[in-house]
C-alpha cells in the first residue's frame, strides 16, 4: 500500500495505473472517486447551451472548490446537479456523479458533436447526460417558493432532500465540524441574492410533496435533515423540531416514500419516537473514526455529546430501527486532512477499517461521502487525498461488507455498476462487483 499523502495529479496514466492495481473494484468507481475529489470544469460553451436539465439546488452544502462569487462562468446557476458518464476511453457503464465546480480541475466538460463529453488530458472519457427537470418543478407554492428550494431531488430524481433547517447551532471553528460548510453555504446563497429558506415551513413541504405524489414515479425516498439544534428552534427541542416533519408527511402520505433522517446520535427512546413517526432509516453520522481526529474535526459533537456516547447511541439505535436500517456516514478523506490527519494512506485505512469492522460486525453498514475541501470551512481548500486512498477505501469497505455477508443498504436504490444513483461516493457502485482478471 502507498505510504505517502502527496497529492496525485489526475491524468490518464494515473487512472490506467489504478485500473491495473485495483482489480476488486470497477473502473466506474475509480473514475467516479477521482471526479469527486477533483471536481469538474464546465466550458462556457456547455453552460451557455440552455439545455433543459436540472441545475444545482445547493440542497445542503456547496460541494464546490471555490466560492460562488468566483464562479465567472455562472456555474452556480448553470452547472447540472449531477452528470451521468457513459462509454469513452474505458467503455464505462452509466455512472452518476455529483457536480463539484472547480475551474482548476483537470476534468473538462466540453462539447463533442454538440453533446457534452468529459475529457482528461484531451482524451474523451465518455458522453455526459444531465439530470432531467421533474415536471412538478414548474409549479410554485402558495407562499411563492419554487420546488427546488423546498424539496429538491437528487440522485437522478430518486431522493427528495428535505433540509428543513439550513443552519447549524454548532457555530464557529470551536464547534463546527471542520469539513462542514452548512452555515457558510447559507450565507453564500443569501449574499448571492438567491432564495434560500433557513427553516422550511411544513405547509410548503406538504404542498410540494402533493405534486410529487401525483406527478412523479421516480422519487422513492425522502431524507429529513438539517443542522444540529443545541438549545431550541421555533421554541422546540431538536427532537421535537425534527419530529414534526415525518409525522406530518406520513399522516398525509402514509407509506408513499421511504422516510430517512440524518441527525445527531439520539438516545434510544428518542429514536423510537422517529420510528413511531414513520422513519425507517437512521443516519447518525460519526464523520471520522479515530478518537483524536474526532475530537479535532468534530469539536461541537465532542463537547456536547462525546465520541464514546455517539458510538454507543449508534449501536443502541440498531435495537430500534434494525441494524441494516442504521447507516451512519463518515467523510472519506478527512483522515488525511491537515493539520491533524494521518501522515500515510496506510494509517488512514487502518483506522477507518477498524471503524468499518466495528459497525459491520454488528450488522450496521456505514456509508461514506467523499470529502470536498470547501473554501470557507476550518479545513479550507487544501489538497485532498490522492486517488489511491479512495481506491484503498473502497476496497476495504467492499471486503468488510462481504466478510459479514451484509444486505444492500436500504434507501439508496439499485446497487452495482451501471445502476447506482448515490452520487457523492462510489460505495453503492462496488456492491456485487466480481472483479477483473
Amino acid at each position: 500500500m502507498e505510504t505517502t499523502t502527496i497529492r496525485q495529479p489526475s491524468s490518464l496514466q494515473l487512472l490506467e495505473e489504478m485500473e491495473r492495481k485495483f482489480r476488486f473494484i470497477p473502473m466506474e468507481a475509480i473514475l467516479k472517486q477521482d471526479v469527486l475529489r477533483q471536481g469538474l470544469d464546465f466550458s462556457q460553451e456547455v453552460l451557455n447551451r440552455n439545455l433543459d436539465y436540472k441545475s444545482k439546488d445547493y440542497f445542503i452544502f456547496s460541494f464546490d472548490h471555490i466560492p460562488l462569487s468566483e464562479m465567472k462562468k455562472g456555474e452556480d446557476r448553470k452547472a447540472p446537479e449531477e452528470v451521468k458518464i457513459s462509454g469513452g476511453h474505458f467503455g464505462l457503464q452509466p455512472t452518476v456523479v455529483s457536480t463539484r465546480n472547480n475551474p482548476n480541475s483537470p476534468y473538462k466538460v466540453n462539447l463533442s458533436e454538440n453533446t457534452p463529453h468529459l475529457f482528461l488530458d484531451g482524451v474523451d472519457l465518455g458522453s455526459l447526460e444531465f439530470p432531467p427537470i421533474p415536471s412538478w418543478y414548474r409549479h410554485k407554492t402558495q407562499s411563492g417558493k419554487f420546488p427546488g428550494e423546498i424539496a429538491p431531488v437528487i440522485e437522478w430524481g430518486y431522493l427528495i432532500y428535505l433540509t428543513v433547517f439550513r443552519n447549524c447551532q454548532y457555530f464557529g471553528k470551536d464547534e463546527e465540524c471542520a469539513f462542514c460548510d452548512i452555515n457558510h453555504n447559507y450565507r453564500q446563497q443569501k449574499n448571492a441574492g438567491r432564495p434560500y429558506t433557513g427553516v422550511k415551513d411544513l405547509d410548503d413541504i406538504l404542498e410540494v410533496l402533493s405534486w410529487i405524489d401525483s406527478e412523479d414515479e421516480i422519487a422513492k425516498v425522502y431524507t429529513i435533515t438539517g443542522g444540529s439544534v443545541l438549545t431550541n428552534l421555533k421554541k422546540k427541542s431538536e427532537v421535537d423540531f425534527y419530529l414534526d416533519y415525518p409525522r406530518a408527511i406520513e399522516e398525509k402520505f402514509p407509506g408513499r416514500w421511504m422516510g430517512k433522517i440524518v441527525a445527531q446520535a439520539f438516545e434510544k427512546e428518542d429514536c423510537q419516537k422517529f420510528k413511531d413517526a414513520g422513519i425507517q432509516v437512521y443516519h447518525p453520522n460519526y464523520e471520522v473514526w479515530d478518537k483524536n481526529l474526532f475530537e479535532k474535526i468534530c469539536p461541537g459533537k465532542t463537547s456536547w455529546i462525546g465520541r464514546d456516547n455517539w458510538i454507543r447511541r449508534v449501536v443502541d439505535s440498531a435495537e430500534v430501527f434494525g441494524p441494516s436500517h442504521v447507516i451512519p456516514n463518515f467523510v472519506g478523506g478527512v483522515e488525511l486532512s491537515q493539520p491533524w490527519g494521518f501522515e500515510t494512506i496506510e494509517e488512514a485505512i487502518r483506522s477507518t477499517g477498524e471503524g468499518l469492522d466495528f459497525f459491520m460486525s454488528k450488522g450496521i453498514v456505514p456509508r461514506f461521502t467523499t470529502w470536498c475541501p470547501e473554501p470557507f470551512t476550518t479545513l479550507g481548500t487544501q489538497a485532498g487525498p490522492p486517488l489511491e486512498y479512495f481506491c484503498e477505501l473502497l476496497t476495504k469497505w467492499k471486503e468488510t461488507f462481504e466478510k459479514y455477508s451484509l444486505p444492500t443498504p436500504p434507501g439508496y436504490g439499485e446497487p452495482g455498476v451501471g445502476n447506482a444513483v448515490f452520487s457523492v461516493s462510489a460505495f453503492m457502485d462496488v456492491i456485487g462487483y466480481r472483479g477483473r482478471n
